[in-house]
């Protein structure tokens, strides 16, 4: 990915399933030209927004996400920036091209890792969750597909990979719009690993509403961005794909492969993925017994709504994610440990770190009901300038249901 001067949105990273595809422009935001690097470092901590609002020091004080593994699924991560030092462990290059996992070739996957578990050393990028580990898997995008000969099924392979790994969770900020055999049984295999599978809904919301996949898939939960103010981003794909919804935008990010320099700008729903899945091990740090269903329904019972708990808003799906209530006050019902907390069926996998998730998109009658309930901050575009008071971790925000969409061609990019 290159850095552009025009937009100020992160996209999401897309490739081909199949090789050829055309390749999509992305673009990223104005960079923090010429400043020193503590300057730079300075800037950007002071540009993650998110983390007082969700009360991430206090919750700091509880757990840091300590004893939890990460597996992000992107586009390499650089193990050697100072906020990721002693952070990042051994993974996978499922590309089949040159290089391997710690050859980040756009940036953005060190981001993703940073976003969920930087140190903040050298002012770099602090992570919601600290004290978790990341372990790395590469897969190519339409850019990097288009130059190099790759493997077709990395993504497929990463998952599978990465369900075999110690890692409890599986962060991917990448998608497409169209389902793959291989990838749907490396994704149910994933399930029955129990892992937490946390994908991007995508940012394209003006440009068409075509499902992505894996975020659609019924075993991984699709997460919507929200912006600085509180408000849903008017980017960020609308439908039963939303599972939950977390702060995305205005996200700072490492502006290229070169790592000289972060970037002002939209994460959009690839930071909101890694801050979920920061979440997740935050709260499963804290609860290192329950299982990936317990986890995934604290989750969406504490997540800040003001529409009847069960229903589900299609920018928002659960709500706005706020770990806080779990950590900081106890709240949150874990439910049974081998249910799914959307499905309400069982599900298979070993207990405690390693037990199955879920994702609303596979209970479409459900979400439907919900996509056409009345609610505070109607589901329909009309109505998304009404504003909804919602409340991360204590703090109020105003939140805005606005309508978005995202349109995908058979190429994958970041969110």
């Amino acid at each position: 990915m290159t850095a552009g001067m025009s937009q100020t949105r992160m996209r999401l990273r897309l490739r081909g399933r199949l090789l050829g595809a055309m390749a999509v422009a992305t673009a990223w935001s104005i960079g923090f030209v010429g400043a020193a690097p503590s300057a730079v470092a300075a800037d950007v901590q002071a540009d993650q927004w998110y983390l007082k609002p969700m009360q991430a020091e206090e919750m700091w004080k509880t757990t840091t996400g300590a004893g939890i593994t990460v597996a992000v699924i992107d586009t390499g991560i650089n193990p050697s920036t100072p906020s990721l030092k002693g952070q990042v462990l051994k993974g996978l290059d499922a590309t089949g091209a040159e290089g391997d996992e710690t050859d980040d070739y756009t940036g953005h996957g060190t981001t993703m890792a940073e976003l969920i578990a930087g140190t903040g050393k050298g002012g770099g990028l602090k992570g919601l969750a600290p004290g978790a580990k990341i372990i790395p898997m590469r897969v190519a995008d339409t850019d990097f597909q288009n130059s190099h000969s790759v493997n077709a099924y990395d993504s497929a392979d990463s998952i599978r990979a990465a369900a075999d790994s110690d890692a409890q969770i599986i962060s991917m900020s990448f998608g497409s719009e169209f389902k793959m055999d291989r990838e749907i049984e490396a994704v149910k295999y994933a399930q029955g690993k129990g892992k937490l599978f946390f994908a991007a809904v995508g940012n394209e919301a003006k440009k068409g509403n075509a499902p992505i996949y894996p975020a659609a898939y019924p075993e991984v939960v699709g997460v919507g961005a929200a912006d600085k103010q509180g408000k849903v981003s008017d980017t960020s794909q609308y439908g039963n794909i939303v599972d939950i919804a977390a702060p995305g935008d205005d996200v700072p990010f490492w502006c290229d492969e070169k790592f000289e320099r972060y970037c002002r700008g939209d994460g959009g729903t690839s930071a909101a993925t890694a801050i979920t899945s920061a979440s997740a091990a935050l709260v499963w740090s804290a609860h290192p017994d329950w299982t990936a269903n317990q986890v995934l329904n604290v989750l969406f019972d504490t997540a800040s709504r003001d529409w009847e708990k069960g229903t589900l808003s299609k920018y928002l799906g659960h709500g706005l994610i706020r770990p806080s209530m779990n950590i900081l006050k106890g709240k949150g019902d874990p439910g049974a440990p081998d249910v799914s907390p959307l499905t309400n069926e069982k599900t298979s996998g070993s207990a405690g770190s390693a037990a199955p998730s879920a994702s609303a998109s596979s209970q479409p009658d459900k979400k439907n009901k919900a996509e056409d309930a009345t609610m505070a901050g109607s589901s329909t575009k009309k109505d998304g300038d009404s504003q909804l008071g919602l409340i991360i971790g204590g703090v109020a925000v105003v939140l805005v249901l606005g309508a978005g969409a995202f349109a995908l061609v058979r190429k994958r990019r970041t969110a």
